[in-house]
């Protein structure tokens, strides 16, 4: 699984004019299942991420998770993540599960991440959604299990 989060003051995603989930501070993760993912790759990202040190501490270094903080995770579904731009201008998603086993782990994610103690917001799978976010530090870090 591929995974891009962000450490966040506040996010939201929206379908339609909907607000679908929305959290204060915390993490945007932007996730993808590719090809072959399981359960196990779903679990593993969710544990690293759920104990990510990307917060400050009273020093102001990073070394808090989002569990020692409180805070919470706006969970996307993210198949861009799986563009191969090594051929010619168009990216190709090929590296992506497909549909119907990527909506089931980013489902499982979510769970499993929110089963750790991170309350989880969701958007909607295979929608075309608008997320917002306010990025804090600038904090990104790309993740592969």
């Amino acid at each position: 699984m591929r995974a891009l989060i962000q450490r966040v003051s506040r996010a939201s995603v929206t379908v339609e004019g909907q607000v679908l989930g929305q959290i204060d501070a915390g993490l945007l993760v932007l996730v993808c299942a590719m090809q072959g993912d399981s359960e196990t790759q779903a679990n593993t990202l969710a544990a690293k991420i759920s104990k990510l040190r990307i917060f400050k501490d009273e020093a102001g270094k990073m070394n808090r998770s989002v569990l020692d903080t409180g805070g919470a995770a706006l969970v996307v579904s993210q198949f861009t993540l799986a563009a191969d731009t090594s051929r010619g201008n168009r990216p190709g998603f090929s590296a992506a599960a497909p549909p119907t086993e990527g909506e089931m782990l980013y489902e499982y994610f979510a769970r499993a991440l929110g089963g750790l103690g991170v309350p989880v917001e969701t958007g909607r799978f295979g929608a075309d959604m608008d997320v917002e976010l306010v990025n804090d530090g600038p904090v990104t870090i790309w993740m592969e299990i």
